[in-house]
């Protein structure tokens, strides 16, 4: 049986690595009888092992994606893998000859897929260019965002030191990193915080360290578009503001070509001016975002975000008189 266990499993190899391999040449590299072969790949079938035959004198090969490998262990899949050799000594005289072997090319495996993989997250984190807080000479946040990704990738919770701005103080936090989003030249992520026992959002800079946990997590029915509705950047409310906006002729077609995270009504009119219609959950990114189109953007509605902007107005102009 221990023999047939591992032929099975070198058929499965074999057939991966060479599509369309014939019974006689899979009878050949396992050193028995096509008679064997045929009965062992029922065997497969029975098994669910998705192997299809091209055909008289074509060979076979998996249907689909289906493949063993690379091998997607958790870091805890990989040890108790690893044990192996330790749990089984007293076995030693009972297993078949080349366990070792084989147990070093699937170790071996995992440890060249674990080192790929590595070294595409950090060319994607060489890649990603992030900007540095004026007051600070360096930013650390680019090495902690290839800890990050790694954490988010292998579902692994982080512990921080996070640096809350509003209240000047640094705290440790737990993390389950459930989205990395890019709001206007920063990052941030989005996770379920163990402290406060709900989601949040943290800004990438503000991190004073990073590391991950042995703790993994599932994020379960969490949707980053339901939990971000409505959210014009990145600053969540409870509030459903309804804002109509008129963009002059002379720059609707740049508002157009805004790039937004909610989706607008656009009516152009007559004169070539633009109707901005939109609902956010909080006004202030909103806000900003219209002051740098001046008085080429008038607020029609609501009323009361026309009064506050006609009172900035007056701030400003008195600024300079």
């Amino acid at each position: 049986m221990k023999e047939r266990l591992i032929r099975l499993m070198r058929m499965i190899n074999l057939i991966q690595s060479k599509p369309g391999i014939l019974a006689r040449e899979l009878a050949d590299c396992c050193e028995t009888t096509e008679r064997t072969i045929y009965r062992d790949l029922e065997m497969l079938h029975a098994m669910n092992i998705p192997i299809s035959n091209y055909g008289h004198g074509k060979g076979y090969a998996f249907i689909s994606n289906f493949s063993m490998y690379p091998l997607d262990w958790t870091e805890q899949e990989a040890l108790s893998f690893s044990m192996l050799p330790s749990v089984m000594e007293q076995m030693k005289s009972l297993l078949p000859e080349g366990f070792d072997s084989a147990l070093e090319k699937v170790m071996g495996v995992h440890k060249k897929e674990k080192s790929k993989r590595a070294d595409i997250l950090q060319h994607v984190t060489d890649v990603i260019q992030m900007g540095t807080p004026a007051y600070r000479e360096e930013d650390g946040s680019a090495s902690f965002l290839y800890d990050i990704i790694q954490a988010r990738l292998s579902q692994q919770t982080i512990r921080t030191v996070y640096y809350t701005q509003s209240r000047n103080e640094e705290s440790q936090r737990d993390i389950d990193p459930y989205y990395l989003v890019p709001r206007d030249h920063r990052f941030y992520l989005i996770g379920y915080c163990h402290s406060a026992g709900d989601i949040r959002t943290f800004r990438i800079s503000r991190f004073r360290d990073v590391k991950l946990l042995s703790d993994t997590f599932d994020k379960g029915e969490f949707n980053l578009k339901t939990y971000m509705k409505n959210t014009w950047s990145i600053e969540r409310g409870a509030d459903q503001i309804r804002f109509k906006i008129k963009f002059h002729a002379n720059i609707a077609r740049y508002v157009k070509e805004e790039e937004l995270f909610v989706k607008p009504k656009l009516t152009p009119q007559k004169d070539g001016s633009l109707l901005f219609e939109v609902t956010v959950n909080h006004e202030r990114e909103f806000m900003n975002w219209l002051s740098q189109y001046g008085p080429e953007a008038e607020i029609l509605e609501p009323k009361v975000y026309r009064d506050i902007m006609r009172q900035k107005l007056e701030r400003w102009k008195s600024l300079y008189e």
